[in-house]
């Protein structure tokens, strides 16, 4: 397991989502100029320990690329926040297409080497962002045990966090066998349910507005439907489905237990790097959702990332976020935190 210093940086994140992700300009200036200084101070300030950097293999592929990346990796370091660095393209259909396993282990194959200058303490290379292989769990074990290869090679001493398949899910985590290296961490993604969270945006041309109103905790079917009545057929059957799960504390308790489950079973370290709820659904439903995930967590002694400083499903602050962006002071106290950015 990797050393408990290692597991203490990763205890509170936050995914800043766009920086390197989708940037409006790949320019030096404006690379440097998406998060401020003052802005990462908010962030060690308001008690996050690392940022989950999300980032576009394109700055992988040339030296240019890897020192506009390495010199923000820097600064976020130097101001008291630990990395994780994960991979996330956007065209890469890595179960179907071999051209794109190969450009994964050629990402890290120029990546890890550079990473050699940075702490191996403080900064976390994950393989790969919500590897999906639908039914082929064994074909992204091996993919994912290639890769942490490649990364072992040039970082013998970093700790390495993996994930399961199915777009790094719960099911995904219980279906992987774990690595033999000991210097590794799980990773999940929970937005269970999406129906609510993400106002389902799986599912296009839902009265959105409806989903919007459901509430969290859900403890009584009917009036969980009552509260998100619709006209639309589509909309009032999905809205029926989720307020029969009753989705409320206990649930979410016994979802995230899973994962500590499975990290009991295999003396393992797991991470729940992706979590969030849209800030369209009603705020009651969305803070007391996102507290009772994050409580879960701690509990059950999982470190967590919230989805995201510039998302929707976070703090959905400007992009580009602008000098020093005010964190909102309720989502700060769902997430446990210590005070809201700006405050001594």
């Amino acid at each position: 397991m990797p050393p408990p210093p290692r597991v203490a940086a990763l205890a509170r994140g936050v995914n800043i989502t766009n920086w390197f992700r989708f940037p409006a300009s790949t320019a030096p200036a404006a690379i440097g100029a998406y998060l401020s200084d003052p802005a990462i101070a908010d962030l060690r300030r308001a008690g996050f320990t690392f940022v989950r950097l999300p980032f576009d293999p394109v700055f992988a592929a040339t030296p240019a690329g890897r020192d506009l990346l390495l010199t923000q990796v820097r600064r976020l370091e130097a101001g008291g926040l630990a990395v994780v660095l994960v991979p996330a393209s956007a065209t890469w259909r890595l179960e179907d297409r071999a051209a794109d396993r190969t450009a994964l282990l050629d990402t890290w194959g120029r990546l890890a080497p550079a990473l050699r200058v940075l702490p191996p303490d403080r900064i976390f290379p994950e393989v790969v962002n919500e590897p999906v292989f639908p039914g082929a769990t064994g074909a992204w074990a091996g993919l994912q045990h290639e890769a942490l290869a490649v990364i072992r090679q040039a970082l013998p001493a970093n700790t390495v966090i993996l994930d399961g398949a199915n777009w790094s899910s719960l099911d995904g985590l219980d279906a992987l066998a774990p690595e033999a290296d000991p210097d590794v961490a799980y990773s999940f993604h929970f937005y269970d349910p999406a129906e609510m969270t993400s106002l389902a945006a799986y599912h296009p041309g839902l009265d959105v507005a409806a989903l919007a109103r459901l509430p969290f905790p859900i403890e009584d079917p009917l009036v969980c439907t009552r509260a998100a009545a619709s006209q639309d057929k589509a909309t009032v059957a999905l809205v029926g489905f989720v307020c029969a799960q009753r989705w409320n504390v206990p649930a979410i308790e016994a979802r995230i237990a899973r994962a500590a489950a499975w990290a009991a079973r295999n003396h393992a370290v797991v991470l729940a790097t992706e979590f969030g709820a849209s800030a369209r659904l009603n705020a009651g439903a969305r803070l007391a959702w996102i507290e009772a995930v994050r409580m879960a967590c701690e509990r059950a002694g999982i470190g967590w990332a919230l989805w995201g400083y510039d998302d929707v499903m976070g703090f959905d602050v400007a992009r580009p976020p602008g000098q020093r962006p005010p964190l909102d002071s309720g989502l700060l106290r769902s997430l446990g935190q210590l005070q809201p950015s700006g405050e001594p």
